[in-house]
């Protein structure tokens, strides 16, 4: 198991997955390596539910810190295809944080939440010894809505096509060239540039916008792992190949030069707001236009077939055993 990020599968298949507490009838999904949310039936409709841990990065403005982490953990429901509803926060800060910062990161939360739909419906907000930012609390995720839009990561169908919004690398192009400026070998403008993408991390209307507009058969975030293990795992999880092409996948300004400097491969990093589905092939260029009117790169990049793995351009890929960017990141911290 690594030292860094998510637990590994075997770990998982060997720990986690056989202790999921009760058996109950009405779970109708529950934990897997690599899904992005749990589902209860509650009778004539579906409950989709995520959790994760919340981290708010002060050097992206308090205010904005809160808006980028709310987004990021409703992006795990919004992928289901039932948008997400409610939900409930954990907001455990440094001792040294003010009251006025705790003021502004829980209107940050709140004015985000009021903006997307969704109710916070139970918190806890304290201060606490030892915490240190950015990892300050936890959330969990709640969507309410009929079976008939329920999304399966598991959906994937020979013949689909396969669209990507976004593109590689946007997370950590954002982050790391937020974050540590200073430590990046390059120009001013290039890393105003890749400043910009933090606010490409719009997973959650995005994911809407795309569920309305055709047969979206699966969805998912590539998050740790990047591209690679996202498209890994969609593709291992319905047991079918995926071929892609990787010219066309949109690229935004900024993210090849802050990962040159990294050292890091922007296919294989985390990729928080980077919406990976397969679609009817019939529906795949109204839901790559639905995702351009929202001012977000889409393309149709590849195919669903019989088979089994990932190829891209013809070579097989695997998802990475850690996420390279964890380490690069830390090393910037170090210094």
């Amino acid at each position: 198991m690594s030292d860094l990020g998510k637990v590994d599968r075997s770990f998982f298949d060997d720990v986690i997955a056989p202790r999921l507490g009760v058996d109950r009838d009405d779970v109708a999904l529950g934990p897997r390596h690599g899904v992005d949310f749990g589902v209860l039936d509650v009778g004539d409709q579906l409950l989709v539910t995520a959790t994760d841990p919340l981290s708010i990065l002060p050097d992206l403005g308090l205010d904005r810190a809160a808006r980028f982490a709310l987004n990021v953990f409703l992006t795990d429901v919004a992928v289901s295809g039932i948008a997400p509803t409610h939900c409930s926060l954990t907001l455990t800060v440094p001792p040294s944080m003010t009251d006025d910062e705790i003021a502004t990161i829980w209107r940050g939360l709140s004015d985000h939440a009021s903006d997307l739909g969704v109710a916070i419906v139970a918190n806890h907000v304290s201060r606490a010894a030892g915490v240190e930012s950015s990892w300050v609390g936890g959330a969990t995720a709640f969507g309410v809505g009929d079976r008939t839009d329920l999304v399966r990561p598991d959906g994937a169908r020979p013949g689909d096509a396969i669209v990507v919004s976004t593109g590689p690398g946007a997370e950590v192009a954002g982050l790391v060239s937020t974050l540590y400026p200073d430590e990046l070998p390059l120009p001013a403008e290039t890393i105003a540039t890749a400043q910009a993408r933090v606010d490409d991390i719009e997973g959650v209307r995005d994911a809407a916008a795309a569920h309305d507009a055709g047969r979206v058969t699966a969805m998912h975030d590539a998050t740790e792992g990047g591209l690679h293990g996202g498209l890994v795992e969609m593709a291992s999880g319905a047991g079918v190949r995926f071929d892609v092409d990787s010219d066309a996948v949109p690229v935004r300004d900024g993210v090849r030069p802050v990962c040159d400097a990294l050292g890091v491969d922007p296919w294989r990093v985390t990729s928080c707001g980077t919406l990976l589905s397969t679609v009817d092939p019939a529906d795949a260029d109204a839901v790559v236009a639905a995702l351009e009117a929202r001012g977000t790169p889409a393309a149709v990049v590849g195919t669903v077939s019989e088979g089994r793995g990932v190829y891209v351009d013809g070579d097989e890929v695997t998802a990475p055993e850690t996420d390279p960017s964890w380490a690069a990141i830390q090393a910037l911290t170090d210094e």
